[in-house]
């Protein structure tokens, strides 16, 4: 299975670092445990619950590869440039070293001025020698490295197409489970009249926002667990990097109160903590929109995904499946080249986020921790 080979990849794969090494461990070992609970799950949610862990573990070993690779691929542009600009200097140290070792020991002592001329001329050499032996051996050193890392790159390469083909099946088996899977705990039953007429009626994401009290009926008191102490320490719902912070203005002078994270395309979006989906579904500009409320009179606004998984007024557990950003199918329209991967390429989707704490926005970094990458 590509899920195995994957895993024993990630194991015996070198990386540029330390920490691309251990994160790569740590992947592997996730992709086994979830591939343990995956065989093991008897229920189509204990499938979505193996099947999210899977998919995640997938993309953090897909991570930390194309960490090692742009590590790789930086370390070995650094090598070829200063053996690019070494090439005169390395060009007589190979001809000096090349005429020592023809030459024969007699002739290399013999000198115009006689025994003293030999003796001081030998005592010259001496010095030199060794400082000729240190440069040639650095040299070796470096060519060596060079050829480890190319050969890295293309055994790294690889092991990304087969990891992208594994993490597009485990998303495709995914998002069948989560359409087999038995009704989810409901707090509340969604009226679409309601809710076409409070959409048609708003104009702005705030002015949607208030008005989702509207759209339930039958809402019964909801019993998760609190979230106030985790305030500065909720993982990002995503993976991928912070591309704007609150109230800065995008390429169009537009500034809005949440983060923009840019990830990968198809990246999975969960559940940063259990909550009732207060809203599922397309809004204004903003694409597909999931609305969570952790606790009452806070809500975690999740806008701009391509597939949403979630339903108006389910009770989703923390980590739980929310939805996929669009973008290229990995293993398609992704190039997994070491290039592409240097330069940081392929986080080509955003994910706008956005806090709400009663009526007004707040900073979501003063909710979210953002070493998540």
């Amino acid at each position: 299975m590509i899920r195995t080979a994957l895993v024993l990849a990630l194991l015996a794969a070198p990386a540029a670092a330390q920490d691309q090494a251990q994160a790569a461990r740590n992947a592997a070992r996730a992709l086994e445990e979830a591939s343990v609970q995956l065989d093991a799950a008897e229920s189509a949610r204990d499938q979505v619950r193996a099947l999210t862990q899977t998919v995640q573990a997938y993309e953090e070993g897909l991570a930390a590869l194309r960490d090692g690779l742009r590590e790789a691929a930086i370390r070995e542009t650094e090598l070829s440039r200063r053996l690019a600009a070494q090439e005169g200097e390395i060009s007589q140290l190979l001809g000096v070293l090349s005429a020592l070792g023809t030459a024969s020991g007699p002739q290399a002592l013999l000198h115009p001025d006689g025994p003293v001329g030999s003796a001081r001329a030998g005592m010259m050499l001496a010095s030199v020698t060794p400082g000729l032996a240190q440069e040639a051996q650095q040299l070796r050193a470096d060519l060596t490295e060079v050829t480890d890392l190319r050969a890295l790159q293309e055994n790294a390469a690889a092991t990304l197409r087969d990891g992208l083909a594994g993490v597009q099946t485990a998303r495709t088996e995914l998002s069948q489970a989560v359409a087999d899977r038995t009704a989810l705990p409901k707090r509340f039953t969604e009226d679409p009249v309601r809710t076409a007429i409070l959409i048609a009626a708003t104009e702005t994401l705030e002015g949607f926002a208030s008005g989702l009290s509207e759209i339930a009926t039958n809402e019964t008191p909801a019993d998760l667990p609190p979230v106030a102490a985790r305030r500065g320490s909720l993982p990002l719902p995503v993976r991928g990097e912070i591309l704007r912070r609150a109230g800065e203005a995008d390429a169009a002078g537009v500034s809005r109160p949440g983060i923009v994270v840019a990830t990968r395309s198809r990246a999975l979006v969960t559940t940063p903590a259990a909550a009732t989906v207060r809203y599922s579904g397309p809004l204004l500009d903003y694409g597909l929109v999931t609305i969570l409320e952790p606790q009452p009179d806070l809500l975690l606004v999740l806008a701009g995904l391509d597939t949403t998984y979630a339903q108006t007024g389910e009770i989703l557990p923390e980590g739980a499946p929310v939805g996929l950003m669009g973008g290229d199918e990995p293993g398609t329209g992704e190039d997994p080249s070491p290039s592409r991967e240097a330069s940081g390429a392929g986080r080509t989707e955003t994910l706008y986020i956005e806090v709400r704490e009663g009526d007004a926005p707040v900073d979501p970094l003063e909710w979210f921790a953002s070493d998540k990458g």
